[in-house]
């Protein structure tokens, strides 16, 4: 890929059973690091859990905090380092440790109510 891929707004979606797809953006100028290895190993498949109004998931990458944060708001994607796993805030809640923020879902956060635990998820590039 071209460095310039890394240097702008990467849409993706989640794909979940049932037909939910939420679709979102990575945005490197929150952690340009993560996205860039992120972005390099999609499409990444894994299992999701619940935790509050969140849910992460292992995307099996592993770097520690760049630009982190204490505190997320419903729609945001960030990078947990202590769990080496993709979070996504739907609702209020904060992050269990500080997060790497690196994205926004765009797209039918109000779906996330039904997202199940152990559910598989896939994100890809659009």
């Amino acid at each position: 890929m071209e460095q310039s891929e890394f240097t702008t707004r990467t849409p993706v979606e989640f794909i979940l059973p049932d037909n939910l797809v939420f679709e979102g953006e990575l945005r490197s100028v929150f952690s340009p690091r993560i996205i860039e290895r992120i972005i390099a190993r999609l499409p990444i498949q894994s299992r999701i859990h619940l935790w509050k109004k969140e849910f992460y998931f292992e995307i099996g990458i592993r770097i520690g905090l760049e630009k982190a944060v204490s505190s997320c708001k419903p729609g945001d994607i960030a990078y947990w380092p202590m769990g080496s796993a993709f979070c996504i805030f739907w609702g209020k809640t904060q992050p269990y440790s500080p997060v790497n923020m690196i994205g926004k879902i765009t797209k039918n956060l109000e779906f996330f109510e039904q997202v199940r635990s152990g559910s598989k998820i896939t994100i890809e590039k659009i």
